[in-house]
């Protein structure tokens, strides 16, 4: 399979801040969530994929084309930026319309294509309001209806999800499977790995503004599967509750937390940690309150692959 995105050594800066460092990587056709905490290079490779950025050192193709100042290729891509900027006097379907008029279709064509992008979103019935009165997830929709209104090859959106109640942020990743069923590859960036999960296997992850990993979320979390897992509680005695775990034969490490009241747990065995957990908390009577296990988080996952 012909990658569709290409970097080697890829770097971009803004004066002393370093944006994207020394990235290499390939990307297949399909759905690729490009994930890594805030601050990792994400928006500023989307950018240089979209053309918007000139790289500072290294090479990138996208569909085979050089994406700085190529007004071709951008026919070929949509992109859905993170910065909520729409114009407030328009409404939702003058905003498509007129960026599709920038791109080169005719009115009659934009026309056409932006009621049938906005309809794609869900906002078939509030594109003839203002965008000033739009809520946050109903901007997020419609910049995403600017993104595929004109039929790209490539959809790049960034943060996407952001904003969205739970009924638009299912429309939006079915909007995303089915641009899929009809051969437009996406890449999406998120910094919550568990949405990208829930729609596609595949994923790039950068730190820093270099690879750190790349392949399925079952790949990457092989990678941490020798380290242990972390869960972090509260109780009214944390120093009781501590006593109690630490006969335990999977767990590594107990540390009181900084705050009153908290306390760490490492764990080789999560599966039996929490299946002891409640019979050895009821016995020591240590009056639980809290309990999170956040490993299976991007954030977790980073704190293992990069710590």
């Amino acid at each position: 399979m012909t990658a569709i995105i290409q970097a080697e050594n890829l770097g971009r800066w803004y004066g002393e801040v370093v944006g994207l460092g020394d990235l290499s990587v390939e990307i297949e056709p399909g759905i690729t969530g490009l994930v890594g905490p805030n601050g990792a290079g994400k928006s500023t490779f989307m950018k240089l994929m979209v053309g918007e950025l000139r790289p500072a050192r290294g090479q990138l193709t996208v569909l085979d084309k050089v994406p700085f100042g190529n007004r071709a290729l951008h026919r070929q891509l949509g992109f859905c930026p993170q910065q909520d900027a729409l114009y407030e006097h328009q409404t939702g379907r003058q905003f498509v319309r007129d960026l599709l008029r920038l791109g080169g279709w005719s009115r009659r064509e934009a026309d056409v294509l932006a009621v049938r992008a906005m309809e794609r979103v869900g906002l078939e019935d509030a594109m003839d309001r203002k965008v000033n009165g739009y809520s946050k997830g109903m901007r997020q929709r419609t910049r995403l209806a600017q993104a595929i209104a004109h039929g790209p090859k490539l959809v790049i959106a960034d943060e996407p999800l952001t904003g969205l109640d739970p009924i638009a942020r299912r429309q939006t990743l079915d909007l995303f499977r089915g641009l899929a069923e009809d051969g437009c590859s996406v890449v999406l960036s998120s910094h919550v790995l568990h949405e990208v999960e829930s729609l596609t296997e595949t994923i790039v992850l950068i730190h820093r503004g270099r690879l750190l990993a790349q392949g399925s979320v079952r790949d990457v979390r092989r990678l941490i599967s020798r380290h242990p897992s972390r869960v972090e509680l509260v109780a009214r005695d944390p120093r009781r509750l501590a006593t109690a775990l630490l006969p335990l034969e999977h767990i590594r490490t107990i540390k009181l937390g900084a705050d009153p009241g908290t306390l760490t747990v490492e764990t080789d065995d999560i599966a039996a940690f929490h299946s002891a957990f409640a019979g050895v908390a009821a016995s020591a009577g240590a009056g639980v309150s809290g309990f999170k296990s956040d490993d299976a988080s991007l954030e977790a996952v980073f704190d293992y692959l990069v710590g």
